[in-house]
């Protein structure tokens, strides 16, 4: 641990070790496996590159994105160290390169995809060379629970009979109790020390928008809070996507488009701006930003539902990896979880399967619609427990006014059974409100009692009270007959009036909370000394001078 100490220190420019760095680095140097959880931006590489470098040999890494694995091999190569990856993107000379590297004992790094680790060749070439340790990467991708769902990772279980005098350690920032138990069972973990750092990431502010003119109120964010920052908007089509980078540009942000139908030299291409430059807004679809190391991304917007907290966990930690204040901001609407909803019942899987994932999406929908402290529902979900409101999230900063919506409920869940749960929530909230169109009078629905009955309330507050009535599980959508509301058993005692309904009211206010940079950044009274003194020299009229040249 004394040379592990000395690494840390000259070689990745660190004074001391975060979390469970220690514990599990002197796991791995000792011979033992280890299964590491913790936060992105927690330092996890530095679990498995800290004794890759103290052990003989070469350390073998999983990794499961060509992008990402480039990406970590270029950061490695600038310190000064031997890494290299083998992937698809290289040349026959390239690769031989790398093998003859590999062979001679020249690389402390050798970065594959699970499919190419899986390869017999493969299998042969490591079988020759002096290994150090086996790290698996995004291990949660050998989960069919997780969300980035890779079959490949599962068959990594023959790593133990190939190399069995070889420690290896599976790492992931995001994984339910489900998740951990079948990433252990699936990659014969069984003796592996678990190590499981806090979620926590304080300095993230958690927003959780209407979706009411969506594009406007991200614009607002951004303007209000970031004008010349970094940051990612994550959106759930790729004509999505393009659309709002195209918008954003026209305000006059730069902002660059990302999803898996761009060409690859331009997805690089765009990938690698965003890194380099300054004030760069990436929009993209989930195709973007696993291991994505950019310190200063000060923002991660959201303009769709993300599929569940896992994943809205992951894209949101990409934020402030510097420890700085940073923001994830998201809007979302119906339409959303009608899309994803449908998405799931059109894919493949069993029905158990579909069953685990609609639940996850009904808890990342709960998430959304809570008026309680959005991060202890977060740490509550990975089963970690914060006793007091964290005093940064929307819900705690503007606590959501409520109000008795007993009869409202009974309004809405009675238009649901009167219209023959055969209707979608606009044509529902119609009916409620009033209005008379064709379909409605073709249906006869203007005769229902409850025609017109719900007209206390405008049509996007209802919107939003449906929202809830989902997310509290009094309604769910039937994807297969075009997202139309459907009664379960829940709903039963509170149209008896056997149950009572409190409300999030409906917020006109868009409450971009500003960010107020040095008092959230938690500087001690000397560092903010040192922080000041900093901005002025970089600021100073030589200095700028010499920026500019």
């Amino acid at each position: 641990m004394d040379q592990a100490q000395q690494i840390l220190i000259n070689t990745f420019g660190y004074n001391e070790f975060r979390y469970h760095q220690a514990d599990i680095i002197n796991t791995i140097i000792n011979g033992n496996d280890a299964f590491v959880l913790m936060p992105t931006g927690g330092g996890k590489s530095l679990c498995y590159q800290i004794p890759a470098l103290v052990r003989d040999g070469v350390g073998i890494i999983v990794s499961p994105l060509i992008a990402l694995m480039q990406d970590q091999v270029n950061a490695l190569r600038q310190l000064g160290l031997r890494a290299a990856f083998l992937n698809s993107t290289q040349s026959y000379q390239e690769a031989e390169y790398v093998k003859n590297a590999l062979s001679n004992n020249q690389l402390d790094f050798l970065y594959v995809a699970p499919e190419r680790l899986l390869m017999p060749a493969t299998f042969s070439l490591l079988s020759g060379a002096c290994i150090s340790l086996i790290a698996i990467d995004e291990a949660h991708c050998v989960s069919q629970w997780g969300h980035d769902f890779r079959p490949e990772y599962q068959q990594l279980s023959v790593l133990p009979e190939r190399f069995p005098n070889i420690p290896r350690i599976a790492l992931t920032a995001t994984a339910d109790s489900r998740t951990r138990a079948e990433i252990i069972q699936q990659l014969a973990l069984f003796r592996a020390q678990t190590y499981v750092s806090s979620f926590d990431r304080p300095n993230i502010r958690y927003i959780i928008s209407q979706a009411t003119n969506a594009r406007s109120r991200l614009w607002n964010f951004i303007q209000q809070n970031h004008p010349q920052d970094a940051g990612i908007v994550y959106c759930l089509s790729r004509k999505k996507v393009e659309d709002v980078a195209a918008y954003l540009n026209a305000k006059g942000r730069t902002a660059l488009a990302y999803h898996a139908k761009m060409p690859a030299a331009i997805r690089q291409q765009n990938q690698e701006r965003f890194l380099r430059e300054e004030g760069i807004i990436i929009v993209a679809t989930v195709a973007f930003g696993m291991g994505i190391d950019k310190p200063n991304v000060r923002f991660v917007a959201h303009l769709s539902l993300p599929k569940n907290i896992e994943a809205y966990y992951q894209e949101t930690g990409r934020a402030g990896r510097d420890g700085e204040a940073a923001n994830a901001w998201m809007s979302y609407g119906l339409q959303d979880l009608i899309t994803l909803s449908k998405m799931l019942e059109e894919g493949e899987g069993s029905p158990e399967y579909k069953r685990i994932i609609k639940n996850k999406l009904d808890a990342m929908l709960g998430l959304c619609e809570s008026t309680l402290c959005r991060r202890q529902m977060i740490l509550k979900y990975f089963d970690e427990t914060m006793n007091e409101p964290c005093g940064n999230c929307d819900n705690c900063l503007n606590p959501p006014e409520t109000w008795d919506a007993s009869i409202d409920a009974q309004k809405a869940l009675s238009a649901v059974y009167r219209t023959g749960q055969q209707f979608g929530v606009v044509y529902v909230i119609d009916v409620l409100v009033g209005k008379v169109d064709a379909r409605i009078r073709r249906h006869h629905h203007d005769q229902l009692a409850v025609w017109g009955m719900g007209d206390n309330l405008k049509q996007v507050e209802w919107r939003s009270f449906f929202r809830q009535l989902i997310a509290q599980g009094y309604l769910r959508i039937d994807s297969e007959r075009f997202g139309a509301l459907v009664l379960t058993e829940k709903a039963r005692p509170v149209l008896r009036g056997e149950e009572k309904i409190r409300a999030r009211k409906y917020s006109y206010k868009d409450n971009n909370n500003r960010i107020k940079r040095n008092q959230e950044t938690n500087l001690r009274a000397v560092d903010q000394i040192l922080y000041d003194a900093l901005k002025g020299i970089l600021h100073s009229p030589v200095n700028t001078l010499w920026m500019k040249r």
